[in-house]
């Protein structure tokens, strides 16, 4: 099979696309998120720091549990969710609770790429450095999913811009981490995943 023939390189090449714009959403746009609110600059410029420390404890949350408690396909979809429950709370919240939502987001990022990358990538065989290198091309998606928010809440409420481009995005990680990865691969039984 070319490299066409292998779906859920297709499928991981979009999901890491919106993985690398959410991660970006969180921790580079938290500063103009919290603005949105007319929080002070001298708080809002410390906000990135606390999405980095939410990341962290996810690494070492990740580090713990996976592979000994739970799987990295698990793991990416529990991670998602928790992006989607946090995305939320930062819609319905205000000020710095909604802020401390956008913040947490760090956790639910922090396993996502090394998760999606090798399931992206499993079974490629010989195709393995192309597919690699179409993975890391979807690493745009962190120019262009902060520009979307950017340029749209100028339009409108700058949460509802937030939560509509967040959401969508970690509903799509949640499916390539409980259905996507496998689809096109050969089960044990020689039957491809639809």
């Amino acid at each position: 099979r070319g490299i066409f023939g292998h779906p859920h390189l297709w499928l991981g090449v979009l999901c890491l696309f919106l993985y690398v714009g959410v991660e970006v959403m969180a921790g580079d746009a938290i500063g103009i998120y919290g603005q949105g609110f007319g929080l002070p600059l001298d708080a809002t410029k410390h906000f990135t720091s606390y999405t980095m420390l939410a990341m962290l404890a996810g690494y070492l949350a990740g580090l713990v549990l996976i592979p000994r408690l739970v799987s990295q396909q698990r793991y990416l979809a529990i991670s998602a969710t928790m992006g989607v429950l946090f995305s939320l709370g930062a819609y319905v919240t205000q000020g710095y609770v909604s802020v401390g939502c956008v913040a947490a987001l760090g956790f639910a990022n922090a396993m996502m790429w090394p998760a999606i990358f090798p399931l992206a990538i499993r079974g490629l065989g010989r195709h393995t450095e192309v597919g690699s290198a179409l993975l890391i091309m979807g690493i745009a998606g962190g120019a262009i999913v902060p520009q979307l928010f950017a340029h749209l809440k100028q339009h409108a409420n700058f949460q509802l811009v937030f939560t509509g481009l967040m959401v969508p995005c970690y509903l799509y990680i949640l499916f390539y981490g409980l259905r996507g990865y496998r689809v096109g691969l050969r089960d044990g039984d020689g039957a491809r995943s639809r």
